[in-house]
């Protein structure tokens, strides 16, 4: 095997998904492996922290394997390891850990930790290359944000959610209208069979704010489902789903386009689990082709959920940057990007 090429393998356990992944030169997927925990929590309507934890340690050296495997390489092929340091839920991420910290050990490879939100954003690397200045809008289960990047590495919060994230707000509507786990698609799908009929509110906050705040409208959503039943109606599921739904993208859609003519970007990027939304992705879509000299990316649905890939993209360009971590790295369920260049 050639030295010439570098060799990221990226581990991401942050969650409900053991994912291993092998990025050859930063852009280029030569494995992503996932194995999903979906089918083990649906039943308890949510991610239960001590199963997805079991459910880790179980997967994690399988999973290494098959990356190995499918990329055709061995330990000693590669350059560095990346794995999540955090956020997300600390038993999850100690697996994760673990298993870098092992084989680094073992066979003597630098150490990479990565933040989760950083990886999403990275995800798109391997889609197009990032041109300076960008602005990321980072949408998923726990976490609802506007990042500024002025170069590789460098992560400036510019707006972040007040209380619920979108992606948090999408399953409790879901649960209310007796979806199953995880009904952000569920919503999603609905949306696209119905009418936004039905007036809900848009936390628009402050004026000049970039952040969100959902919690307004997730409570609107029920208690119009709940004043429905006391009056003995029934309300179509599809269109209160396009309602909560056109409610959601309206405020995501123009913060971020102000955003990005106030920071005058070259670039904006969407990551994260609700970047695989239909209704999201179209919207923005649409609103980006009257906007000149802004490029709009999106990666395609398997980048957008949580995987390796994206962790292997955002290690290696911090190995390149010269930034590795030592055997004391640990899990940090609280990790913030604004501190992690």
């Amino acid at each position: 095997m050639t030295n010439v090429d570098q060799w990221i393998m990226g581990i991401e356990t942050s969650c409900d998904e053991t994912a291993v992944a092998i990025i050859k030169n930063g852009r280029e997927i030569a494995a992503n492996i996932v194995a999903s925990q979906i089918e083990s929590h649906k039943r308890f309507g949510g991610v239960v922290p001590e199963i997805a934890s079991r459910h880790h340690v179980e997967q994690i050296t399988i999973v290494l394997e098959e990356a190995l495997k499918q990329a055709g390489i061995q330990y000693d092929d590669l350059t560095a390891i990346a794995v999540t340091e955090g956020p997300g839920l600390v038993g999850a991420l100690l697996v994760g850990v673990n298993a870098a910290k092992a084989v680094a050990f073992a066979h003597g490879i630098p150490l990479v930790g990565v933040h989760h939100i950083a990886g999403h954003i990275y995800a798109n690397r391997l889609i197009a290359e990032l041109q300076f200045p960008l602005i990321a809008l980072v949408v998923s289960g726990g976490h609802t944000e506007l990042v500024y990047m002025k170069e590789h590495g460098h992560f400036e919060v510019i707006g972040e959610t007040r209380d619920d994230a979108a992606g948090e707000a999408y399953d409790k509507v879901a649960r209310t209208l007796n979806l199953p786990y995880p009904g952000g698609p569920h919503i999603d799908r609905l949306a696209q069979e119905g009418e936004a009929t039905i007036p809900l509110p848009r936390a628009w906050l402050e004026e000049g704010s970039y952040d969100f705040s959902f919690s307004g409208l997730k409570s609107a959503v029920i208690n119009t489902v709940h004043n429905a039943e006391q009056r003995g109606e029934k309300i179509k599921p599809q269109e209160l789903a396009a309602s909560f739904q056109e409610s959601v993208i309206d405020v995501l859609v123009t913060k971020t386009i102000k955003a990005a003519s106030e920071y005058k970007v070259k670039q904006v990027l969407l990551a994260g689990g609700v970047a695989a939304n239909k209704g999201l992705r179209t919207a923005l879509e649409d609103k980006f082709k009257e906007i000149p000299n802004c490029e709009l990316i999106i990666p395609p649905l398997a980048l957008c959920t949580d995987n390796a890939a994206m962790i292997g993209a955002a290690g290696s360009i911090m190995f390149e940057k010269g930034i590795q971590s030592t055997m004391a790295l640990n899990a940090n369920p609280g990790l913030d990007i604004s501190i992690h260049n």
